[in-house]
């Protein structure tokens, strides 16, 4: 009995310092980054997230229990054969996961989760932002340390496995080995109190890498499974009519006209959404100097922010006003998005029929099409298939200077009854950034500033048309970008974005300094035009001076609000405000706004 009681025991152990393992390779490449690490940090991150690497422990070591509750009376080969194959499956399943958030974080800024699955159902479009290095090295990463893994699995527990015997005390051991695989419920739920293991118990440091650092991957996977689409419970932050009040405050809007932009009332709308240009370099003259140009030749807009860090979750914040839930991609959910207004729909009700999608990439990824055609009411789409294989030059399809002389093409061409829409998305400056400049050291800034150029000539040739006096052009990025080294996820600089309306329907150039989010677009727009926007909950006019003003984005998991009177940002996982700056009545009105939000979305 004593060599099976050890050998559970070996089992146990393992898995938490296999963990421990893939923990300390995550924070080092982290640090050989520039992200910094402490010999004294790495071993806090250790310390503290033991409890979850045991959790997670905890489940993987149940079925080898039951297992060598069945040694009992099965020969030591036949056992050996299960744990090998037991063990190789989950070691490799266990790499992937380690070595893709190690692949991951530096881009998304937070551990990969449930939503991975979303994108592979696409895996040519999902895979296209790794380099050929980033995915050889990640292939041979999962192969070396599911190799480490298994050589450390053959040297400790398969030794023991094949050492056991039939046990004396035949009776009492499998009632033993039954009853220490039920106490594996006390290191899975992680404490005998109402709270159960979550990934905010890893959080120690007011500096939050190392609170991602600590938290198990692999459990952290897991656990959005289980969660997913639990938003009523797990966001209840007020009871109903506390969160209503405190939302309709901030949503209460006094008398008075908005302050008008245009010089038309009718304009044709040309509506931009580019590809991750965050302002700290999209509005840098050398970087990008004709967006820092169209800042001052039209209305800028220098306090908005994108709602979240995804594309397909920042074109339903864009178009239907919905602010982008942190853990869910609302576009891949027709039966949620149906019930949404867009842009577009009110659009077309005040006399804009002539609509079109612009896009170099496949228009189906990421239910794109669904959400564009079903929910947006756009029925014509230019996407991949529309350029000759020889324009789709890069992995996510034609390049955008093709796509903009697409667009410029068809404007000029064909007929174009007015009022017109179009919706032209960019992919340039994405992930692998594979564009014809070299300018700079960094790839992003390449991108970006082969966007710019693009974009540039795009203006330049349609001042000199006849259509230049009654459009509007209005830039605004789907997402921002952590384009400085160990920028956190949550930091506000990357999800501050530019917006700009230019054109010569804009009747003069001016700064708006209104707090404002890509959820605020709606109603900001259809109020110029004069066309109701009741139907969007969620957004509001940033010229009427009547409304108050705020930016709110989400990440994975938390949430941002920010005025001018201060700013705060909520972590859900450590169930607290991780930090915190002026008026303090903000984090119950970021709570209140956030609970609302889930709330609207389970009911719809």
């Amino acid at each position: 009995m004593i060599r099976r009681l050890l050998l559970f025991g070996s089992i146990f152990l393992y898995f938490a310092i296999v963990f421990c393992f893939g923990k300390t390779v995550f924070s080092l490449v982290h640090a050989a980054m520039g992200g910094g690490m402490s010999p004294a940090g790495l071993l806090a991150i250790l310390y503290h997230g033991f409890a979850m690497d045991m959790s997670m422990s905890g489940y993987l070591t149940i079925l080898p229990g039951l297992v060598l509750i069945a040694s009992v009376w099965l020969p030591p080969k036949a056992v050996a054969w299960v744990f090998n194959i037991y063990f190789m499956a989950l070691f490799f399943l266990i790499a992937v996961v380690i070595v893709t958030d190690i692949i991951l974080y530096p881009h998304w800024g937070f551990h990969f989760d449930s939503m991975v699955f979303l994108y592979l159902r696409q895996p040519a479009e999902a895979l296209a932002s790794a380099t050929m290095w980033e995915m050889s090295g990640g292939i041979a990463g999962i192969a070396v340390f599911t190799g480490i893994a298994y050589t450390g699995y053959a040297l400790i527990i398969r030794k023991q496995v094949w050492a056991l015997r039939t046990p004396r005390s035949l009776p009492l051991t499998p009632v033993v080995l039954l009853l220490l695989t039920g106490a594996l419920f006390l290191p899975i739920r992680g404490s005998l109190t109402t709270s159960t293991m979550n990934p905010g118990r890893a959080f120690f440091s007011g500096n939050m890498f190392y609170n991602h650092a600590a938290v198990n991957p692999a459990f952290n996977f897991f656990y959005s499974f289980a969660k997913a689409g639990d938003f009523t419970v797990r966001y209840a932050f007020f009871d109903k009519e506390k969160a209503t009040a405190v939302f309709d405050g901030l949503h209460q809007r006094t008398d008075g006209a908005t302050t008008p932009l245009l010089a038309t009332g009718r304009p044709d709308i040309i509506l931009f959404i580019l590809e991750s240009f965050v302002s700290g370099i999209a509005l840098d003259p050398v970087v990008a100097p004709n967006m820092h140009r169209f800042a001052k030749e039209g209305v800028f807009f220098p306090n908005f922010y994108a709602n979240s860090f995804r594309t397909d979750k920042g074109m339903v914040a864009v178009m239907s006003g919905y602010p982008a839930h942190p853990t869910v991609a609302l576009m891949k959910y027709p039966q949620k998005t149906e019930t949404l207004p867009t842009i577009s729909k009110s659009l077309k009700q005040a006399g804009y029929e002539n609509m079109t999608f612009y896009y170099g990439g496949d228009a189906d990824f990421s239910n794109m099409r669904s959400y564009i055609v079903g929910e947006c009411g756009i029925k014509d789409i230019v996407s991949d298939r529309d350029f000759p294989a020889k324009m789709r030059r890069t992995k996510w399809g034609a390049p955008d200077e093709y796509l903009l002389e697409r667009l410029f093409r068809d404007l000029q061409e064909k007929e174009q009854p007015a009022p017109y829409f179009k919706l032209a998305l960019t992919l340039s400056s994405h992930e692998p950034f594979d564009v014809p400049v070299n300018k700079f050291d960094q790839p992003f800034l390449n991108s970006v500033h082969y966007t710019d150029s693009c974009l540039g000539r795009f203006v330049e040739r349609l001042q000199t048309t006849a259509a230049w006096d009654n459009t509007l052009l209005i830039f605004i990025a789907d997402h921002g970008y952590g384009y400085l080294p160990g920028m956190s996820g949550h930091d506000p600089r990357r999800f501050h974005i530019p917006m700009i309306w230019l054109g010569g329907a804009v009747a003069q150039p001016q700064v708006v300094e209104a707090y404002g989010s890509q959820n605020d677009l709606a109603a900001t727009l259809l109020a110029q035009l004069g066309v109701k926007y009741d139907d969007f909950k969620f957004s509001k006019d940033l010229l009427h001076a009547g409304t108050h003003k705020f930016a709110f984005y989400a990440y994975v998991n938390g949430f941002s609000m920010s005025d001018t009177t201060g700013s705060v940002i909520y972590d859900n996982d450590a169930q607290t405000a991780i930090y915190q700056e002026g008026n303090p009545a903000l984090e119950e009105q970021a709570k209140a706004f956030f609970q609302m939000m889930n709330l609207y979305l389970e009911n719809r």
